[in-house]
């Protein structure tokens, strides 16, 4: 029997509501820590029960009767209440539909009413194009690392 299988059932034990069994008691009696835990629980579980309810105020059935009855003569909110949350959900929705709608066909040409935008390139030297550039040759100019070893190499070979 291990530590963990013995504290499984060691609220039980502690609580009196089962003995341990042979195997439980020869582990407790060879583990310390056990031992002392379930120590511990037993002191704990005895504390809690001289712990006595404290009594409510006598008033206190008349003060929640009284609580009860403003509660329900209280308006109720009618069906507009129920329904104004629905009706507020579907609306942000149908807002959200048409605005991703007019993001999505914008591109596609709907509005430029036959009229096809031109898109010219970048002027070389640009950071436009320097960045377009890098991307398209990523793989290329991830390789100079090695060159740029290879030069600090050759610098401290030269200038000794």
């Amino acid at each position: 029997m291990n530590c963990d299988q013995i504290r499984e059932r060691m609220s039980e034990v502690a609580a009196g509501f089962s003995e341990p069994t042979v195997d439980e008691g020869k582990h407790l009696e060879s583990c310390g820590a056990c031992a002392e835990q379930l120590k511990a629980m037993r002191s704990t579980m005895a504390l809690l029960d001289e712990w006595q309810v404290p009594e409510p105020s006598p008033y206190f059935d008349v003060r929640l009767q009284a609580r009860l009855r403003e509660e329900m003569a209280k308006p109720q909110a009618g069906w507009l209440h129920w329904f104004r949350r629905p009706v507020l959900a579907a609306a942000l929705t149908v807002i959200m539909g048409v605005g991703v709608g007019l993001v999505v066909t914008r591109g596609s040409g709907i509005y430029n009413h036959g009229v096809e935008a031109t898109v010219e390139p970048p002027a070389p030297g640009t950071a436009v194009s320097d960045l377009q550039t890098l991307e398209k040759n990523h793989e290329m100019y991830s390789d100079f690392e090695l060159l740029d070893d290879l030069d600090l190499q050759q610098d401290v070979v030269a200038n000794p």
